[in-house]
């Protein structure tokens, strides 16, 4: 046990400093919301960093433990800790936020407070569903990531931010609710919402089943998986900048990890009855949805199918239960969280000048944005998967995880190298290269001060990682460990 609440700061603190932006913003004078903003941001990932220098790798037990009454009628308690699955996504969602506030500093021009307001409630809120271990806290907290999204989608995104921000509300909120009657079935069964218990408890093989199928489809949408997937690409487009970053970087993650936490641990035999199912889906998400990024003419809808087609990577990952292949999947989330959050911030970029997201409308900007090509040049070849970035390291454990379980499931797993690095240097040579066509692109001015500091952050974390992953998987092998051999064993009553 540690004496000074972390967690509960890491997730408090931006939301308090979000509601006092809320108190202080105005359009005639943004500054003080931008600053405010900034340093609650910073204040929040500076609050982390003792995560990360405290943490004890050598045990699978929850970390930094905080358990306090919240409704003592129900039994559900205010727990929060982490173990070595989540400690990293708590620093991504704290790191992700400081980004996002300096990359919208000069952008937002309209209704300042609220939009870094709804970041950093948002950034709170997400820690909280990274560092819970109570079932309802956890419930609560994932489905409050929906109200500052949604907000944002819908008041600062694109002509149809209004569909696209009802859309992504519907489905993830139909999910969810299934969801809700899982906890509650839970509860009947065992008195309470602690996680632990319902890790712990024998379940029939029937029930398994259905609580896998409702927390599947929670999940699965918020992935998002192939078929419930459509949500996403019309939320990426018409997000703002910031948005998109977040969704792209922490939000998808919120779906995947809520695997590892529930329907891994609570339904293990179901999770191996119905593996198959899901290796299906996430190959079909890996080779159809590559094949759709391919004919993308939108530079955004390009990178969200992308995204859909990684994160396909990560639940094969999961579901071929081995050791290589579930940190192989944590470290593609992790990755996933740089490269594509850099993507869409490189766009953005490009979008600031030019008001348009379409490839066509590009060509030759090399020419007069070489420093912004040579970052765009390393996030586009991390895309890819090329050795020394990121995103190298998470697909290479996982296809080796997939070809030691099936052969021809690995073989169909590696059509995503090949069809990201197709889509994403298709997109990077008409944007870039040849020769100037358009009268826009030739008055285009290159990255600015602040644009360098938050692409160079994103680059510095995409090579470091990709050359020495180490201390990625380091602070993951125990809990992963302690996972799989409970996923292992059968929690089946005796009487069956």
């Amino acid at each position: 046990m540690h004496s000074f609440p972390i967690l509960s700061v890491a997730i408090w603190l931006p939301i308090v400093f979000g509601l006092l932006v809320l108190a202080v913003g105005s359009d005639k004078n943004p500054a003080p919301a931008r600053w405010i903003a900034l340093i609650g941001s910073i204040l929040g990932l500076l609050v982390t960093i003792p995560l990360i220098t405290g943490f004890d790798s050598s045990t699978a037990a929850l970390q930094f433990v905080e358990q306090a009454n919240w409704i003592e009628r129900f039994n559900i308690t205010y727990h929060l800790g982490v173990d070595g699955i989540s400690m990293w996504f708590v620093v991504l969602t704290a790191l992700i936020t400081v980004i996002v506030v300096i990359a919208g500093w000069e952008v937002i021009t309209e209704r300042v407070g609220q939009y870094f307001a709804s970041f950093l409630i948002l950034s709170g809120i997400m820690v909280g569903v990274f560092s819970t271990a109570d079932g309802m806290l956890f419930y609560v907290f994932f489905e409050a990531t929906l109200i500052p999204m949604y907000i944002i989608i819908g008041v600062w995104g694109g002509p149809n931010r209004v569909y696209a921000a009802f859309k992504f509300f519907l489905y993830t909120l139909m999910g969810s609710l299934l969801m809700l009657i899982a906890l509650l079935y839970l509860y009947m069964q065992t008195h309470t919402f602690d996680l632990a218990t319902w890790q712990a408890a024998k379940i029939g093989f029937t029930p398994q089943v259905l609580l896998f199928i409702a927390f599947f489809l929670a999940f699965a949408v918020k992935v998002p998986m192939w078929p419930v997937h459509t949500w996403l690409p019309d939320a990426h487009v018409e997000a703002p900048t910031g948005g998109s970053v977040v969704l792209a970087a922490i939000m998808l993650k919120l779906g995947a990890y809520g695997f590892l936490r529930f329907s891994l641990p609570i339904a293990p035999d179901a999770s191996h009855f119905l593996s198959p199912v899901v290796i299906t889906l996430s190959l079909i998400a890996v080779i159809y949805i590559g094949l759709v990024a391919l004919v993308q003419t939108d530079m955004k809808k390009l990178v969200a199918y992308s995204s859909i087609a990684h994160m396909g990577f990560v639940t094969l990952g999961f579901f071929i239960f081995s050791q290589l292949g579930v940190e192989g999947a944590i470290i593609q989330m992790i990755s996933h969280g740089f490269v594509s959050g850099a993507m869409f911030l490189a766009i953005g970029v490009l979008y600031d000048r030019v008001h348009s997201r379409q490839i066509a409308d590009y060509g030759g900007v090399v020419n007069t944005m070489p420093k912004f090509a040579a970052f765009s040049m390393l996030f586009a070849m991390a895309n890819c998967g090329l050795p020394g970035t990121s995103g190298f390291v998470g697909e290479f454990m996982v296809i080796l995880a997939a070809v030691k379980y099936n052969f021809w499931i690995g073989f169909l797993a590696t059509f995503t190298l090949i069809l990201g690095a197709a889509y994403t240097l298709w997109m990077y040579k008409r944007v870039h290269f040849g020769a100037i066509a358009n009268d826009h692109v030739a008055k285009l001015t290159d990255i600015n001060k602040r644009e360098i500091l938050m692409l160079a952050v994103l680059a510095i974390f995409t090579l470091y990682m990709g050359l020495y992953p180490k201390p990625f998987t380091d602070v993951m092998h125990e809990s992963v460990a302690n996972l799989l051999s409970h996923v292992a064993q059968s929690k089946l009553p005796l009487t069956q």
